[in-house]
């Protein structure tokens, strides 16, 4: 079992003015993780995992932060049954990540016995380990977290499936994902000096790997945010909007850049990306003014100002009509729930 991540993070000041939109995103996700088991099962067995929420307590993180749980087989297979009760087969050589933060349940075979994960964290002993003559028979599994920050209004995972599964055997369509993999198993049995802070950064880029592998076998028609950002219009598009949150954006004027009809934007945009242009630039614009309002001192009207309103009531009503409080009180709520 490895230690937790720390779970403090801060978006860095101007991770959302530079780079691609996909490259703004990632910055102010602030993706971390753990490495929480490498174990060896013989069936019959299971173990349940909990909801992202649970597992929130568990690695005492602070609510605002989304647990996505992996799961890698590197020998035998192993079956999932969420608590939607969908089945994945996962077989060596394929990895899964649930974003979507469900409850699931992790078996081989019928077992009367299923081990509680917060057991396992706890250091319970492995009820189902193989002897020496059950070993090349039994599935070893190597599971973790990915935690995933500033995630409410960002786009991203709002698009992830819920869950995602890779085949990570074939090095030839996904070699840097496997070779993050293979870095990162290296590391984990090497156990030398910086240890735990290696294996955090390669998790944080085997999350990245595990999305961008995604983005490259989306289908050419499909839809979603992830797909508008190879779309040569409606990406260009969106990298305007986050590039200028504050400035006064309207249809006609998105529309002129691209050189197409307002009304033709609209609608594929809408068919793409599945809410009107102008709904996208409010949440965007709010999503900016999240990230400026965790910097405790900075002025409520300037932000107000720098996300496109001239009006502290105007952004103040939009902004309750996105997150439910005003911005003091939503900052006040955001700064007593940070992990200190």
């Amino acid at each position: 079992m490895m230690p937790k991540a720390d779970a403090n993070f801060s978006v860095p000041i101007g991770s959302l003015d530079c780079g691609d939109p996909l490259s703004q995103i990632l910055n102010s996700i602030g993706i971390s993780g753990s490495l929480l088991l490498k174990e060896e099962y013989c069936s019959p067995w299971a173990v349940a995992i909990p909801h992202s929420r649970q597992l929130n307590t568990l690695l005492n993180t602070t609510s605002y932060i989304h647990v996505a749980t992996f799961h890698l087989v590197e020998r035998g297979q192993i079956y999932i049954k969420l608590d939607n009760d969908d089945v994945l087969l996962i077989q060596a050589g394929e990895m899964v990540v649930c974003f979507s933060g469900q409850g699931h349940t992790l078996y081989q075979g019928t077992s009367r016995t299923v081990i509680p994960f917060p057991d396992i964290l706890a250091g319970q002993e492995n009820i189902f380990k193989p002897d020496e003559t059950k070993q090349q028979e039994s599935t070893s599994l190597v599971c973790g977290v990915f935690l995933m920050h500033n995630t409410l209004l960002n786009p991203l995972l709002a698009t992830l499936p819920q869950t995602l599964k890779l085949s990570i055997s074939n090095a030839d369509d996904f070699s840097r994902l496997s070779g993050v993999i293979k870095l990162l198993l290296q590391e984990f049995n090497y156990q030398s000096v910086g240890n735990s802070y290696i294996i955090e950064r390669y998790l944080e880029i085997l999350c990245v790997e595990t999305i961008r592998a995604h983005v490259d076998s989306l289908p050419e028609q499909a839809t979603g945010w992830l797909s508008a950002l190879k779309d040569p219009v409606i990406g260009h598009i969106i990298e305007l909007i986050h590039a200028k949150p504050g400035h006064p954006w309207t249809v006609k004027k998105l529309a002129s850049e691209v050189a197409m009809s307002p009304s033709r934007l609209a609608a594929r945009f809408v068919a793409i990306v599945g809410e009107s242009p102008m709904a996208y630039v409010t949440k965007w614009r709010m999503f900016v003014a999240c990230q400026q309002l965790k910097i405790k001192h900075k002025n409520i009207a300037q932000i107000a100002n720098n996300v496109g309103y001239e009006s502290l009531a105007s952004f103040s009503r939009a902004f309750k009509r996105h997150l439910g409080l005003s911005p003091a009180a939503w900052r006040l709520s955001h700064l007593n729930n940070q992990v200190t």
